[in-house]
């Protein structure tokens, strides 16, 4: 449904809310969510373009949200980075505008899959108990790391 970059992006951002606004450097990022150094970067690269992470340099520097994790929805993660694929016009080129009933089926999907991503923050990904935090195995550090 969505791109390894997509997941990527959101992987870090989700880290990052989980981080009380303390900057994490992108090795540090990329090891706790095991995601490789240099794709990290790149990614982190096109979310501060997209203004959702503020890169800070120096000792005490790293990313941190733009926004509070309630402002931040997964679809503007994804939009970020590689938009959920809309089917538009016949993919084949045989119906143009009008979608035959399988490309308008695979069009309700992106539209469905647009739409739940437009209603979850990133605050209601984290608004769980901590042990089922997150649903794949990354580590979150301690409150105190």
């Amino acid at each position: 449904m969505i791109s390894q970059t997509a997941e990527y992006a959101l992987r870090a951002i989700v880290f990052l809310a989980d981080r009380n606004d303390r900057p994490c450097t992108n090795a540090r990022l990329a090891e706790a969510t095991q995601i490789p150094e240099g794709y990290l970067a790149k990614v982190m690269q096109i979310l501060g373009r997209a203004e959702l992470v503020f890169a800070q340099r120096g000792l005490k520097g790293g990313f941190t949200l733009a926004y509070d994790a309630n402002d931040i929805t997964v679809l503007e993660v994804v939009n970020a980075v590689d938009p959920v694929n809309r089917i538009h016009a016949c993919p084949l080129g045989f119906h143009g505008v009008e979608l035959c009933l399988l490309h308008q089926k695979l069009d309700d999907v992106a539209r469905a899959a647009e739409e739940t991503f437009g209603k979850t923050t990133i605050a209601d990904i984290l608004a769980v108990p901590r042990h089922r935090r997150p649903l794949c195995p990354f580590p979150f550090e301690s409150p105190d790391s």
